[in-house]
């Protein structure tokens, strides 16, 4: 059996954390600043936990993370 290719976007938006979940960065924060207020995109600046719904997706597609 070959080896599985990891799919090159999704390893540089995703990383595992020490217990296995994936972290992953928000999005609505490149540009169009101006209208968001200063607490929206410091809220926006943390990264987050990948949701439960889209973890079995992520794994196939990152299968050595």
């Amino acid at each position: 059996m070959p080896k599985m290719k990891t799919k090159r976007a999704a390893a540089k938006r995703f990383k595992a954390t020490g217990t296995g979940k994936l972290k992953r960065s928000k999005a609505y924060k490149s540009h169009i600043l101006t209208k968001k207020s200063p607490k929206r995109k410091r809220n926006l600046r943390k990264p987050t936990i990948t949701d439960a719904t889209n973890v079995k997706n992520m794994k196939r597609i990152l299968p050595y993370l």
